[in-house]
């Protein structure tokens, strides 16, 4: 997960790396602190990792298997999924340490019977600036491709020791989870063959590394302070904030983009409206990812909500928003009826109108712009990992990650 900017709250934020650019005098003031200069702080990091560990242990665990073959399983998924997410936090942190940066120890985040996976990931503070693009670059990369060095391989090993099952036999309990090109890549070259009127049920491995590497694409968009907004800023500098927003709206695109395609497949079909509620809850990943990207542009420093004060929506009114129009489609998923859904597109409108008149939708809005750092260019080796980096979120690109 991206890493935390400078905070002097106890408690950090849910948002990304460096803060905001520094003043003229701030440039000639004191050095920032540098890794190693304060003793590292431990113990509200092991008690949020212990309580992850067992969030995702419930997570994992299989209520229609016998208990001692569902703990073995859960096990399995809890071992490799914390493996890959320790392995992606420690690349970040190990980088910062190298460029001196002051960097926290992950803070794990336990989601118990909200999240399929049992934890929304993990974060990093960071305590100083990032000094020069190269240091960007290094930070800002290193957790995606530590993670995927780990994912990759327990991928391939667990596709291999997945089995395949008739469609439709896990009922409506199973999720159809979303395939790429990496994905598809290994399916063929490391799992079983699948026949026509048949699925391949992922084994507690292979979902664990589906997970680290949807993890990895969602943290790999070119925007904000993800760490793909790290890498895409190391590479492009200030034309990156002209990037970025560009990028945001192509998510809100997509979602109707999605629920169009899906519709005009059903209408082909001669299946008409009747399961437009179904494309809407398995398009609305995007929407709400959006949201949840203008909320961590919010959050990505303690000073932001002042830096853009024409931003008029806020934390909690996109929270409301995006969380009740997500509730509610849940609701709906099976209503046919077009009054409940002329609403539900309704409430829709309403907040992207306020996102397009006060919010990340406003052509001078600054919610998505990353902190300035070093003007030095990359050299080409960094350049050449820079767009390595960035060409695996389209290689993880999934346009529906998860189906119901």
């Amino acid at each position: 997960m991206p890493a935390l900017p400078p905070d002097s709250t106890d408690s950090p934020p849910p948002s990304a790396t460096p803060s905001s650019e520094l003043a003229a005098s701030e440039l000639t003031g004191p050095p920032p602190p540098r890794a190693g200069s304060a003793p590292l702080a431990w113990r509200t990091n092991a008690w949020l990792f212990a309580a992850t560990v067992g969030s995702v242990l419930i997570a994992g665990y299989n209520t229609s298997l016998p208990r001692r073959e569902a703990l073995f399983e859960a096990a399995q998924f809890t071992g490799a999924l914390l493996s890959i997410l320790l392995s992606h936090e420690f690349g970040h942190f190990i980088a910062a340490r190298i460029h001196k940066v002051d960097a926290s120890l992950p803070y794990f985040i336990p989601l118990p019977f909200l999240s399929p996976f049992g934890t929304m990931g993990a974060v990093i503070r960071m305590r100083s600036v990032i000094p020069t693009r190269r240091a960007l670059l290094d930070i800002g990369a290193a957790g995606p491709l530590a993670g995927l060095a780990l994912a990759l391989p327990l991928y391939a090993w667990g596709a291999s020791h997945s089995k395949v099952v008739p469609i439709g036999a896990l009922g409506d309990e199973g999720l159809q989870l979303g395939s790429s090109l990496v994905l598809r890549t290994l399916d063929r070259m490391f799992g079983p063959t699948v026949p026509e009127g048949m699925d391949l049920l992922l084994s507690p491995v292979a979902f664990a590394a589906w997970t680290g590497m949807f993890v990895t694409m969602i943290n790999l968009l070119p925007l904000g302070q993800l760490d793909g907004g790290h890498v895409a800023f190391s590479l492009f500098g200030p034309r990156q904030n002209r990037i970025a927003p560009w990028v945001h709206r192509s998510m809100i695109v997509f979602f109707f983009v999605s629920v169009a395609s899906f519709v005009m497949r059903d209408i082909r079909a001669g299946l008409g409206f009747w399961h437009f509620g179904h494309h809407v809850n398995n398009s609305l990943f995007w929407l709400v990812l959006s949201e949840i990207v203008a909320v961590l542009g919010l959050l990505s420093t303690p000073s932001r909500g002042q830096a853009d004060s024409d931003d008029r929506l806020g934390v909690r009114t996109r929270l409301f928003g995006v969380i009740g129009l997500a509730l509610l489609a849940g609701l709906l998923r099976d209503e046919t009826s077009p009054l409940a859904w002329s609403a539900w597109l309704l409430g829709l409108g309403v907040l992207l109108l306020m996102e397009v008149r006060g919010g990340s939708l406003r052509p001078s809005s600054t919610l998505l712009d990353h902190p300035a750092t070093g003007p030095e260019p990359l050299k080409w080796g960094r350049t050449a990992i820079a767009i390595v980096t960035l060409a695996f979120f389209a290689l993880l690109f999934m346009p529906t990650p998860i189906g119901l």
